[in-house]
């Protein structure tokens, strides 16, 4: 079994298409962060398992995810239906065969509106500092993420907003992980987006970005003094 843990806030229009698209042998655990519009209950019923996290943050639904999981391999992937979940098994593939520690999805858009320009800048730079600062060769902090649970846990992620991603991928560097980034389809989202879909949201963003570097450097210099 696989866990899929679906960050959750309002996606009641992709729910149902994800769940209908679950590979054979992947869980997906909707992490509900506080939807009005019923997104808990129609989870429920189309098979999901629902756990609420009432501290807002995608950072704190993915957490809350990750703690709620039990399979040995845990996905995280945005509930927007902007990732097919049948294109996982490529994802998953890495890290099960023990090929990676931890698998990045590089987003491959499929429309021009999937992923808007500024979101698109805006990723390219944090990426371009990712290179400098770690040596990997990653172009995209993609929407999906694949590791087992038990190192994702030793890791000691603190951030609870959105730059939740960047830390895993700091930490795990700082922690000599494999990490390899994996193509994957990506399509216009659900409704409406929380934080990408617009420039306010961006900016949000990488500010929660800027303090995810800021806090892993730190943890890093302590680390060296003490050794």
């Amino acid at each position: 079994m696989i866990d899929v843990v679906f960050p959750c806030l309002d996606e009641a229009g992709a729910l149902p298409w994800l769940m209908g698209r679950m590979p054979a042998g992947y869980r997906a655990i909707v992490v509900d962060n506080g939807s009005t519009d019923g997104s808990p209950d129609l989870a429920r019923s189309l098979g999901a398992t629902v756990v609420e996290c009432a501290r807002r943050g995608y950072g704190a639904a993915c957490h809350a995810g990750l703690e709620a999981a039990t399979a040995d391999i845990v996905v995280f992937c945005d509930c927007d239906a902007s990732v097919d979940p049948a294109d996982l098994p490529s994802l998953v593939a890495p890290v099960l065969s023990g090929a990676a520690d931890l698998v990045v999805g590089r987003r491959r858009p499929t429309a021009r509106r999937s992923w808007p320009m500024h979101a698109r800048i805006a990723n390219l730079e944090l990426a371009r500092q990712v290179r400098r600062r770690t040596g990997l060769p990653l172009r995209d902090l993609g929407p999906v993420r694949v590791a087992r649970r038990a190192p994702l846990l030793e890791l000691g992620l603190i951030d609870r907003r959105s730059g939740y991603p960047l830390e895993t991928v700091l930490r795990a560097a700082s922690a000599k992980w494999r990490i390899q980034g994996v193509d994957v389809r990506y399509a216009p989202r659900t409704g409406k987006s929380k934080v990408t879909g617009t420039v306010r949201g961006t900016i949000q963003a990488v500010r929660d970005m800027r303090a995810a570097f800021a806090a892993v450097e730190a943890t890093t210099a302590v680390r060296g003094t003490q050794g």
